[in-house]
């Protein structure tokens, strides 16, 4: 079993010739990009959600990105990724095709899925994203299914499966976790943990006794815990995950805790709701993933604010073309409907 002081990893993040330091330049502009290219995706979802063309639900991450920046920026290509209902920051962070993810969200034949999934149920086997699925913990028993495969095929793959802390209340959390111990299955669960379920704070759902990191080491699993706000924490302690499965010691749950902005389903704000504390939202708005990571990359001189319009101007580019994309694009035939649904 293994669980990491997260305070030596900040602290070399401010020595530039400790871990965070190692890191090339490449890598630390990419990182930004991907946080800034989901952050402004997502706001134009927001934007347009209103316009009531998107027929089908959308949860958005805005506050989150730096968990799924930064896990899937440590994995390889070839590797997979599964997720539940909050799923376009990994489909984008894992290098998917925004054109197709924003025509599926808009139910469009040039959608990834035909336009038959939407925003729940992305899935782009090219990318590595090979299932979202909106039924919370259903995810985890499929990815490591899928992950137990390419350890019996010899190919080298890691998994990720990103889930909420509402969906370790699962039963089928545990029973994931011991099989994937007991066959040191190739794979990182990965808790992201904004606090909540829907409208219900963790501390009317769960013990404030238990704690879900002892939980997966007591299922035998190699665990880690990071701040889920700061990219660089979760990158290299992903590295450190990959490295562990690489060395035969058996698959690793991560837990990040974070925060998401807006509604647990849509693009508005619901503060007004009087489930969250006004002082809370602040303080964790102040804690922006995006905003004190580029304050970080300006004060290390590594990006300065000419080259960050000049990237904004980039994505807001690319966005606007894949929006257009999506509304002009055809819906699929009738006649797709039950194509898939049963065996021809």
């Amino acid at each position: 079993l293994l669980m990491i002081d997260t305070s030596t990893l900040k602290q070399c993040k401010k020595d530039k010739h400790g871990v965070m330091g190692m890191l090339s330049k490449d890598i630390y502009l990419e990182l930004f990009n991907q946080m800034l290219r989901i952050r402004n995706i997502e706001l134009k979802i927001a934007e347009l959600y209103s316009e009531w063309e998107m027929r089908c639900p959308v949860h958005l991450s805005i506050g989150q990105e730096a968990v799924a920046s930064g896990v899937c920026s440590a994995l390889e290509s070839k590797d997979n990724v599964f997720c539940g209902h909050r799923s376009h920051a990994y489909y984008l962070a894992k290098g998917g095709d925004l054109k197709g993810m924003l025509a599926e969200i808009y139910g469009k034949a040039t959608g990834i899925v035909e336009g038959m999934g939407g925003s729940q149920h992305l899935i782009d086997l090219d990318a590595g994203l090979i299932a979202a699925v909106p039924i919370v913990g259903s995810t985890i028993p499929i990815a490591v299914g899928s992950a137990w495969g390419d350890l019996m095929q010899n190919n080298g793959v890691i998994s990720a499966a990103f889930f909420g802390e509402g969906a370790t209340e699962a039963g089928v959390f545990h029973e994931s976790l011991n099989f994937a111990a007991l066959h040191k299955v190739p794979i990182i669960f990965v808790c992201e943990n904004n606090g909540f379920s829907v409208y219900s704070n963790l501390e009317v759902r769960q013990s404030s006794k238990r704690n879900n990191v002892t939980i997966a080491e007591g299922h035998g699993l190699n665990t880690l815990k990071g701040d889920g706000n700061d990219i660089l924490e979760v990158y290299d302690l992903t590295k450190k995950a990959i490295e562990l499965i690489k060395q035969g010691k058996g698959p690793v749950y991560m837990e990040f805790d974070t925060y998401r902005w807006l509604e647990h389903c849509g693009p508005d704000d619901d503060d007004y709701l009087g489930y969250r504390d006004e002082k809370e939202v602040k303080e964790w708005k102040e804690r922006c993933p995006l905003k004190n990571y580029q304050d970080f990359l300006i004060d290390e001189k590594l990006i300065n604010q000419d080259e960050i319009q000049d990237m904004t101007s980039k994505l807001d580019k690319e966005i606007e073309e894949a929006v257009q994309f999506a509304k002009s694009s055809p819906f699929s035939k009738k006649e797709l409907l039950f194509s898939t649904v049963y065996s021809n």
